[in-house]
């Protein structure tokens, strides 16, 4: 019989979140859960994030704004309008997975509604930084100044980039104020508007077939029963809201962000499932209480391949922080957890818990939301024994060594919710069901 994942119930619309600062893996769990499911959607975020699957042919893929499902013969695949889209990369995305042979003609769909990066938003992103005292840790993408312009009301559209008419009254009226501000505050020659014009319009020309009313599109499929994935990048500590602000992304990351970032209702949302990995990770400036001494961290980095998928860059790594994964927990509504990269734990003598956290005397067992405070607490361990590594890849939960399920079951017990899933390696088949 063929294994069977826990998302196999008809009609079962499922969102899948990060449980700490990003790069938990989700993108190889919500490629397993594709398999089960009719459609797959984007809900947030841009190309700064990205997610890696590795399949059995041992073929690894990184996708950056198309769901990683696309890889599942049959499945449709959405952006929804809360993504902001780089044409330029998603067209990069579209060309590689066809020069590889997957076919999405009719199988991918962006919404009229998402918004655009244009190259002045990537070049804002990176000036901005080079002018701040605390560098936030951008990426240098453009995410931030587009989801601004979003938000001050000037921001151009996919459905824009259809009709010449109203993006050369955008384009020029977003050029005369932006080049002011880059000659005068930032030095910076400026944008000429015909080039962007025409690479744009081109850019309209080439998606026109993927562009659509992708809202209508997910609650017509509601309707007729299908199952949807709604998939997060980045993770919950990294909201606009409710991460450690000002070292957050641009969007809403939380469960909630799926039915703004969609246009499904919350009540037609039946599951959460929250990924983290079994230790912590994060990537660019920001508090990180339980973060590991730079020797082992470095150690611990090269065993479990801590770089960004995206950017490459090298990820700071740390014990696991159950006072997070709880606060996600409560947060998203997170019924079920999957936990990732056990298997880079494999051989440590001894291994620690963060249970909560010591600042000027007082306990907390919740996550503070002052910077000040979390920046400067000291985390209160649990500790634990290790187990040594596997001669072979453990298949099922009895597989695991004694400790490793102790560990899982602490874990379970601090964050408040049952773990679904557990991942001892990089390929489809290392993943077992709980």
């Amino acid at each position: 019989m063929a294994k069977r994942y826990p998302l196999n119930a008809k009609n079962m619309n499922t969102i899948i979140v990060g449980a700490q600062w990003g790069d938990e893996g989700k993108g190889k769990i919500i490629d397993i859960l594709s398999k089960e499911v009719d459609l797959i959607v984007r809900f947030q975020g841009g190309n700064n994030a990205g997610h890696t699957v590795v399949t059995q042919e041992f073929k690894e893929y990184i996708f950056h704004l198309i769901p990683s499902g696309i890889l599942h013969k049959g499945k449709i695949c959405c952006i929804g309008n809360g993504v902001v889209v780089d044409p330029k990369v998603l067209l990069q995305e579209i060309n590689d997975l066809k020069r590889v042979g997957i076919n999405i003609s009719n199988r991918f769909k962006i919404s009229s509604l998402a918004h655009v990066i244009l190259p002045y938003h990537r070049i804002l992103d990176q000036l901005r930084e080079t002018k701040r005292k605390h560098k936030i840790g951008t990426t240098g993408r453009g995410i931030g100044p587009c989801y601004a312009d979003k938000i001050i009301r000037c921001g151009i559209r996919m459905i824009d980039l259809l009709n010449p008419r109203v993006l050369r009254e955008k384009l020029l009226d977003n050029l005369k104020e932006k080049n002011e501000i880059f000659k005068k505050v930032y030095q910076h020659s400026g944008f000429d508007f015909s080039s962007i014009y025409k690479e744009y319009l081109n850019y309209g020309k080439i998606f026109s077939h993927y562009i659509c009313n992708t809202s209508l599109l997910l609650n017509k499929a509601i309707e007729l029963k299908k199952d949807i994935l709604f998939e997060g990048a980045q993770g919950t500590f990294l909201d606009i809201d409710f991460g450690t602000y000002p070292f957050v992304t641009s969007s809403s990351t939380t469960a909630g962000g799926a039915c703004i970032g969609t246009g499904v209702s919350p009540v037609k949302i039946n599951k959460v499932v929250g990924v983290a990995k079994a230790y912590t990770t994060r990537v660019g400036e920001g508090p990180f209480p339980t973060e590991f001494c730079a020797e082992f961290a470095k150690v611990m980095r090269e065993k479990g391949n801590e770089f960004g998928a995206t950017t490459g860059r090298p990820r700071r790594c740390g014990w696991l922080d159950c006072v997070m994964v709880k606060e996600a927990v409560m947060l998203n509504g997170i019924s079920e957890l999957v936990i990732m990269k056990l298997d880079v734990l494999d051989g440590l003598k001894s291994i620690k818990i963060c249970v909560a956290y010591k600042y000027k005397g007082k306990k907390f067992k919740e996550f503070p939301q002052d910077l000040e405070v979390l920046q400067n607490v000291e985390p209160v361990y649990k500790e634990m024994a290790g187990w040594p590594i596997y001669a072979s890849k453990p298949r099922v939960y009895q597989d695991l060594h004694p400790n490793a399920r102790a560990y899982l079951n602490r874990m379970q017990d601090l964050a408040g919710a049952k773990i679904s899933m557990v991942s001892v390696g990089s390929a489809r088949q290392d993943t077992i069901v709980v």
